[in-house]
């Protein structure tokens, strides 16, 4: 769980900053991003309840609660946008490959400047409704939500595969 307090404007700069240092073939910038907070992150909430039962109007009053409640526990949310030139010597694959790059790189710049984070999608990434709300132009789709904050107690560690057996 993330909670208060976020980063500040000159740490949100440095976060950013360290971000865009991710290959970039073509120098295309092949991403941007929207920060979501305050007044715009509690509209974005509202929203996102009503587009739940919207998706399904049979849909558990628990399910609907959760959507609204999304984007809500963290003080800040950084939409990561991928800006893809489609028909460009940079194929598409490779843009996205840098946007991913730049999401996990987000990741590991927060963690290094002590703050939680975590690297989100689920059905609002995909969703035609949330990208208009947004503002995302046609070539644009939502690469991830970085839900940026001060940790409350420490993530728990899972399972993960032998890394030799991967070989």
């Amino acid at each position: 769980l993330l909670g208060p307090p976020g980063p500040d404007a000159g740490q949100l700069r440095a976060l950013l900053e360290c971000a865009v240092r991710v290959p970039d073939h073509g120098k295309l910038a092949p991403w941007r991003f929207i920060a979501i907070r305050g007044q715009a992150k509690a509209g974005l909430c509202e929203f996102l309840g009503a587009r739940s039962l919207e998706r399904d109007p049979d849909a558990a009053p628990a399910v609907v609660e959760k959507d609204r409640l999304r984007f809500s526990h963290a003080p800040l949310v950084l939409a990561v946008i991928a800006r893809l030139t489609p028909g460009h010597k940079v194929p598409e694959q490779e843009q996205l490959l840098s946007g991913g790059a730049l999401c996990f790189q987000l990741l590991l710049a927060a963690d290094a400047m002590g703050f939680g984070a975590q690297w989100l999608t689920g059905w609002p990434a995909y969703d035609e409704a949330v990208a208009g709300r947004l503002g995302l132009a046609g070539h644009e789709r939502i690469l991830g939500f970085l839900h940026l904050g001060t940790a409350r107690e420490a993530a728990p560690e899972r399972e993960r595969p032998d890394a030799l057996s991967l070989l």
